[in-house]
């Protein structure tokens, strides 16, 4: 077995093995450290011999980890006992407790005491299995910044005395809120990158809705989690036809609709379908607009009046600036761009999006509509300077030249 090998079963079993050492060692940041010696430990061994049972041998050699470093630290003596006593570590997790054990790991890394950029770099090290390169390359920053996010999370965890278990019902539901917020950030991120050379990140996108399945497979009642999970399907499903075969981005009214994955929208609105037993919350109703461009021929074919109704309601569910304008870019399309450039131009005046090349680019778009060409192309040159993205901005600038 090789490296790739070895990174399959991480990436399919870190989640069980870091959980299950958490619970028994009652220490975070240990069960994390021992599991990724047995990953360092496999690469060295896995080429020479294979085991049998991989999962099994990472479980193994990361409690024997666990117990010499346990070892180490004399005031946990009794700890250590219990933990090299145990018969659920000989070779296979518990079954029993696996399940409560990942939906526990995925509380601990989305911990309230940790920053957002915290509970990202954990939910991806500890509950994904990346490495911190992969992170790093992901979202862009230096590999030394993943590591101190990590490493400031797991001494943020202990010094808070956060405990490995599952919050009471009350709390949990509370702070699902902040699980399902930090998956979907990892999403957003691979659906349309911040920065960087590439439109999409798929890899992250991709793993994000992993993970939104594993906690929908969890919590089966919780509606959100599967609105969540049903938005990422019903946006993953357009990647085929977002980008040329060179990266180049690909508007909407462009795109191949041939090119959609099929499977992955009935994935979605299957999904949406158990959302809405109990309700549609925020995630659930963008899912419903994501599901109403999925089932349109066409741009011209699309339900805009049904979208701008659905935009309404997020927007009295979970108001944003976001939510108003892409409402306003839906208004546009059922009602016309007059409209819809009032809209704007409230949100300008308010000066809630500050920053942001998402509110010059809906103008431009809104005000080429109207045929006031010369202020369209000074916003899509303004919207070009603030993104960040290298291939968002080529298009911008590509929309802004052809106006001249």
């Amino acid at each position: 077995m090789g490296t790739a090998d070895v990174e399959a079963v991480w990436r399919i079993e870190s989640a069980r093995i870091v959980a299950a050492l958490t619970r028994f060692t009652g220490d975070f940041g240990l069960a994390e450290d021992a599991a990724q010696e047995a990953v360092a430990e496999a690469l060295v061994s896995w080429p020479r011999a294979s085991p049998a049972n991989p999962a099994g041998w990472l479980m193994a050699t990361a409690r024997r980890r666990a117990i010499d470093a346990i070892r180490r630290r004399v005031a946990l003596q009794e700890r250590y006992a219990l933990l090299a006593a145990d018969p659920a570590f000989d070779q296979e997790i518990d079954p029993d407790r696996i399940d409560d054990d990942v939906l526990a790991l995925m509380f601990v890394s989305c911990h309230p005491v940790l920053s957002r950029e915290a509970r990202v770099a954990l939910t991806l090290r500890v509950v994904g299995g990346l490495s911190t390169e992969e992170i790093a390359r992901a979202f862009l920053v230096p590999v030394p910044t993943v590591q101190a996010r990590i490493t400031r999370g797991k001494k943020a965890i202990a010094a808070a005395g956060v405990p490995f278990e599952l919050p009471p019902a009350g709390e949990r539901r509370e702070r699902l809120g902040g699980v399902l917020s930090v998956l979907y950030v990892i999403f957003t991120e691979g659906s349309t990158a911040t920065s960087g050379d590439r439109l999409l990140r798929p890899d992250v996108a991709y793993e994000a809705i992993r993970l939104a399945r594993t906690l929908a497979a969890l919590q089966p009642d919780e509606p959100e989690v599967h609105g969540l999970l049903a938005l990422c399907e019903l946006t993953a499903a357009r990647f085929p036809a977002r980008t040329d075969p060179d990266g180049t981005p690909i508007l909407l009214d462009d795109q191949d609709r041939r090119l959609w994955d099929f499977p992955a929208i009935r994935r979605g609105l299957t999904a949406l379908a158990r959302a809405k037993q109990r309700g549609l919350g925020p995630y659930g109703l963008q899912a419903a607009i994501a599901a109403t461009h999925a089932s349109a021929p066409s741009v011209e074919e699309t339900d805009w009046a049904r979208i701008v109704r659905l935009y309404e309601t997020l927007g009295r569910v979970a108001p944003s600036p976001v939510v108003e304008l892409n409402r306003a870019v839906a208004v546009a399309m059922a009602s016309g761009p007059a409209p819809a450039l009032a809209m704007v131009d409230e949100l300008i005046a308010s000066n809630r999006l500050p920053g942001s090349h998402l509110v010059p680019t809906v103008r431009g778009e809104l005000l080429t509509r109207l045929g006031r060409l010369p202020e369209a192309r000074a916003e899509l040159e303004l919207a070009a300077r603030l993104c960040a993205n290298q291939r968002e901005r080529a298009v911008l600038l590509g929309k802004a030249a052809a106006l001249s």
